[in-house]
């Protein structure tokens, strides 16, 4: 079964639209969190709705549930759920012309519904364990066009534990670094350096003196972005290592100077970038 496929001229992002005007126009920051969104399931996210007549082709946000090794490192798939999707869903509605899901979903890799939908989303593969079944899934459904972003994982140790399993996948491939040039950090938004976004709170302890990077055993202070490609070039597996892009999306509503410094400015950016990368190739 072949992935279901946006035209390229859907997704033409309105580039000239800076975050932060869009914010500004809200006049807040997502801060704030009432009881009557608490009551909705969605804490504060606004919802809005979907063209009837297009309710299959609209971009939906979908995380990847998986099983994890029973040792202690690694947060397991539900990590930021579901602050996180949410409102990376909506700032992908509000600062491109890309019609986007307001309800992000979770599927497993076997879920035959997987096909239905060209984007998937691993967070803390530090633990990570793919069953047999699943690695012929993901195998099959990354070669038939499909595209992974993997995010939020510190350190050798996780790093190890992931590309085990990836190699799993396609033993025949390696990951490999993917330059500043390329164009995922330069489609919409120009990103002048790989972003290294930490965890909230290891933001705030390391404010005063401007350490971005979770503390582990081995060296954690480089963000590394890599790459597994198709025979064609094409990026399959987008592995985001010692950063954090999903906590730049949760926590935008619960401190101003973390939204401003990190969401604004790197995790929306940058997640922009790589779903239009991964819409349009």
């Amino acid at each position: 079964m072949s992935i279901k496929r946006f035209a390229l001229f859907v997704f033409l992002a309105t580039g000239l639209i800076a975050i932060s005007g869009v914010v500004a126009q809200r006049n807040t920051f997502r801060g704030g969190r009432d009881f009557e969104w608490q009551q909705l399931g969605r804490n504060g996210v606004p919802d809005w709705s979907s063209d009837g007549h297009f309710e299959s082709d609209v971009f939906t946000f979908v995380r990847v549930k998986y099983d994890s090794h029973g040792y202690g490192h690694g947060g397991g798939w539900a990590t930021d759920f579901r602050d996180c999707e949410l409102n990376f869903s909506l700032r992908l509605q509000q600062l491109t012309s890309l019609k986007v899901n307001p309800e992000p979903i979770v599927l497993e890799l076997t879920d035959p519904d997987l096909f239905d939908f060209p984007f998937i989303y691993i967070i803390e593969p530090g633990a990570l364990f793919f069953r047999p079944d699943e690695v012929t899934a993901l195998r099959r459904y990354l070669l038939n066009g499909g595209f992974l972003m993997v995010d939020d994982f510190w350190g050798e140790m996780e790093y190890n534990n992931f590309y085990e399993q990836i190699k799993r996948v396609f033993p025949d491939r390696e990951p490999e670094e993917v330059p500043l040039s390329h164009e995922i950090f330069h489609c919409v938004y120009d990103l002048p350096q790989k972003p290294q976004i930490p965890s909230i709170n290891v933001a705030h302890w390391g404010q005063r003196q401007g350490i971005t990077w979770e503390p582990r055993p081995t060296d954690t202070s480089t963000p590394h972005y890599q790459a597994i490609k198709d025979n064609n070039g094409r990026i399959m597996i987008f592995i985001c290592h010692n950063t954090d892009l999903g906590d730049g999306w949760e926590r935008e509503g619960d401190n101003q100077w973390y939204f401003e410094e990190f969401s604004v400015k790197k995790a929306y950016p940058l997640g922009i970038n790589i779903v239009t990368y991964a819409m349009t190739h």
